[in-house]
């Protein structure tokens, strides 16, 4: 199948309209992302009402913005109409105020007061994802009268395969299948095969932990309700799916030591991405110095035993993988409800002895330098001891900082890279220079020089 760009040079409009009605939404929406605003534009125009829609919702935000700022507002207001309301309100929050405010002016009464209703849920919580198009039955109509409203109503609703039952004050009450009412005899009464044992959430409540909810009860949509128990709308799990990625995304930055970019990394210019590392580098290298103190602190006994300075990258460097091993897995606990804030104790335990079990084996393997380097066996046992200290403090504090940080209602992700690389090279320096001044006389070496003592 020819490209839609191709068609479009080619001329060939009645080809290219056929090719549109044939091609998934989705993979559409790919095609346009990579073409030049005006091709996008006159493209975009040459399909129906209900694609063009359909195909808006799988754009990204630069190219809805560049698309709003291309139409008429009154092709922007019926696109504004045809889009499920969660779109649209999705599509209005990235454009700018003047933007917004011509479209949903143009807009029918009941969609604007909608849309601005919505608009003003905090960010990222259960509101702002939402969606009314739902279908609501009440507790006495019977399973015909239910299939009879879902037929003729069905067809404007985000999705019909879970209805939710109300009762005269639209409380929610019990949801209940499509299937459970297809097989049901024609007289039975929806309060008579409802589910009153339902997952909710509210409309403040932030959107991870409904998505958290979403992967725990293996729910396809879920409703939102108001303070007072009345359903305001229902949050499906396609939305749900784009906050996980965004979860996962923002996660990923920040365990790197970023901000958190809200365009895609081609789309961000040079400056936005040096922005948004430059904040945590400038941290990192300050913080660096606590570390050159610490070799400063210990210059007599590194000009005296040349060797040690030899290893402390080897030492840093398995110190802090150790500790951002027990970190990943920490946020990723904590991001799926795997692990809480009252399981800090059993994770420092089970920390403790992933750490003595690692150290042990990398200790050992260490010792093995005696066999090629005979005369160095007392750094060799230094280093050794070292890195079996080190690794088990590592993973005990990578696997708490991201604890500690949900305690304080930070981001888990934010105390576990820059953090905790910072602390875990601080201690490991302190380890490894307290054991070699410790260790040193009862291995058979000068402090000052490092060798043997003479005999006298």
């Amino acid at each position: 199948m020819a490209k839609l760009d191709e068609l479009l040079k080619q001329g060939s409009l009645a080809e290219l309209q056929r090719t549109l009605q044939e091609m998934n939404p989705v993979d559409i929406a790919n095609e346009l992302g990579e073409m030049d605003t005006a091709d996008m534009i006159r493209i975009f125009r040459l399909m129906n009402k209900d694609l063009s829609t359909e195909v808006f919702a799988y754009l990204d935000e630069n190219d809805h913005k560049t698309i709003a700022r291309q139409l008429t507002p009154e092709e922007a207001k019926r696109l504004v109409e045809d889009m499920y309301l969660d779109d649209a309100v999705d599509f209005l929050s990235e454009l700018p105020a003047d933007m917004v405010k011509t479209i949903t002016d143009g807009a029918a009464p009941e969609i604007r007061h909608l849309i601005n209703t919505f608009l003003k849920y905090p960010e990222n919580s259960a509101g702002s994802l939402m969606t009314v198009e739902f279908v609501r039955l009440f507790e006495t109509q019977t399973c015909k009268e239910a299939i009879a409203y879902v037929r003729s109503s069905g067809i404007e609703k985000e999705t019909i395969y879970t209805c939710y039952v109300v009762d005269k004050a639209t409380k929610l009450t019990g949801i209940v299948s499509l299937r459970e009412i297809l097989t049901s005899k024609d007289d039975t009464l929806i309060r008579d095969i409802m589910n009153t044992d339902f997952v909710y959430a509210t409309t403040k409540e932030d959107q991870e932990q409904v998505a958290q909810d979403f992967k725990k009860y293996d729910l396809i949509a879920m409703p939102v309700l108001d303070l007072e128990s009345r359903i305001v709308g229902i949050i499906t799990v396609d939305d749900i799916m784009d906050v996980i990625e965004d979860e996962q995304t923002e996660d990923l930055e920040r365990l790197a030591g970023m901000g958190h970019a809200e365009k895609g990394y081609l789309d961000s210019s040079a400056w936005e991405l040096s922005r948004n590392r430059i904040i945590w580098l400038l941290v990192l290298m300050i913080s660096a110095n606590f570390t050159s103190m610490v070799v400063q602190r210990y210059e007599d006994l590194l000009s005296g035993m040349v060797m040690l300075t030899a290893f402390i990258p080897m030492l840093m460097g398995t110190s802090g993988n150790s500790g951002s091993q027990a970190a990943t897995l920490m946020v990723r606990g904590l991001a799926i409800g795997e692990v809480s804030t009252s399981d800090w104790l059993r994770v420092v335990w089970k920390e403790f002895r992933v750490g003595f079990l690692c150290a042990t084996i990398l200790g050992i393997v260490n010792l093995a330098r005696i066999i090629w380097a005979p005369d160095d066996w007392q750094v060799t046992v230094v280093v050794s001891i070292t890195i079996f200290c080190t690794v088990i403090v590592a993973k005990i504090i990578g696997g708490s900082l991201p604890i500690i940080a949900r305690l304080f209602h930070l981001d888990p992700a934010l105390l576990s890279s820059p953090i905790l690389t910072t602390m875990v090279d601080l201690l490991t320096l302190l380890i490894y220079f307290k054991v070699a001044t410790y260790l040193m006389p009862f291995l058979g070496l000068d402090f000052n020089t490092g060798e043997p003592p003479a005999t006298p």
